[in-house]
């Protein structure tokens, strides 16, 4: 069984998480309904049935709809909370008028942003806080007062960061006395430039790598959690129509079907084994609310690749051989 960082940080997290941003319904100001609710709870069901016991939310994921049926859910099975872990992600503000839509690092919106997570899901802590997006004007020191002050009260428990390089997650982390847990990346295998930027050192190919260098390895090194989002590749390779996708998309989807028959699972299944097989013990955030394929996901848990069959898919949807 793969000992994930967090796990070893006490926290007792699932291999997989569920992500919830599809929950909640439209990106609009549209009320939300008890449809609505009934899916978000028809997910959370599929995702505890197949061990799945870590929740990634967000406050601007469906305007803060997602979080709010969620807690609806959390109201009407008061024994959950302490279940489960809840982990969201604050910094990204929307466009407001002549204001574009911008990010925000700032104490008072970290603050802010906190208490409505937490009115919206219910609860009176988060485990995990995240900041979504790394925001340009960010004073680290503001940042580690709001980090501080959210501690000492009780409101968040552990914190980290997405979407950030190893620089930028030094910079936060020199004002902050509290280890980083978890840097959430868009890592899949139809984006697989966090291998590429490493097996592309001393090539000419490297100019076009885009994957922040020695972020995987600073993650590592520190015992910060790395997840990924989209990490099914919005069924790209389980599913999905692929008439006008290239030939290595198609190959890979190909490959992926061959697998999933060869190992009696789903290619959903595969996808995500492929992902985990990296020794940096990856934590996909799946992005579906589907029951149906929540629970295809199920038996990544329970699958390791071959080393031949990792570099095969690799190699497939890269195009082309490795320098």
């Amino acid at each position: 069984m793969t000992t994930l960082p967090l796990n070893e940080r006490g926290i007792p997290a699932s291999r997989i998480v569920l992500g919830c941003m599809g929950m909640g319904g439209s990106w609009d100001n549209e009320p939300y309904t008890n449809e609505h609710v009934k899916r978000a709870e028809a997910a959370i069901e599929a995702a505890l049935e197949i061990d799945i016991n870590m929740f990634d939310h967000a406050n601007i994921y469906s305007r803060g709809k997602a979080e709010q049926v969620f807690g609806d859910v959390l109201k009407a099975q008061p024994g959950l909370r302490e279940k489960i872990i809840i982990q969201s992600k604050c910094g990204i503000r929307f466009a407001d008028g002549d204001i574009p839509g911008r990010y925000d690092f700032s104490k008072s919106h970290i603050l802010e942003s906190v208490d409505g997570i937490l009115s919206r899901l219910g609860i009176e802590y988060l485990d995990i806080l995240l900041l979504h997006r790394p925001d340009p004007l960010m004073e680290p020191e503001e940042v580690a007062e709001a980090f501080n002050q959210l501690k000492q009260s009780g409101k968040v428990r552990h914190f980290g960061v997405s979407n950030m390089s190893a620089g930028q997650i030094r910079l936060l982390q020199s004002c902050f006395n509290e280890p980083f847990v978890a840097n959430q990346l868009e890592m899949s295998l139809a984006r697989y430039g966090w291998l590429d930027a490493g097996v592309h050192v001393n090539q000419a190919a490297s100019a076009d790598d885009t994957f922040p260098d020695g972020t995987l390895e600073y993650c590592r090194m520190n015992g910060i959690q790395i997840q990924s989002w989209g990490p099914l590749a919005q069924g790209l390779y389980s599913g999905r129509n692929l008439d006008n996708e290239p030939e290595s998309v198609q190959a890979t989807a190909k490959l992926v079907q061959k697998l999933a028959s060869q190992y009696n699972t789903t290619c959903e299944a595969i996808v995500l084994a492929w992902l985990m097989r990296h020794p940096a013990h990856i934590q996909p955030v799946i992005g579906t609310v589907n029951p149906e394929r929540i629970r295809a996901c199920k038996d990544a848990t329970s699958i390791t690749l071959s080393r031949e069959e990792w570099y095969s898919l690799y190699v497939s949807t890269r195009g082309r051989m490795l320098p």
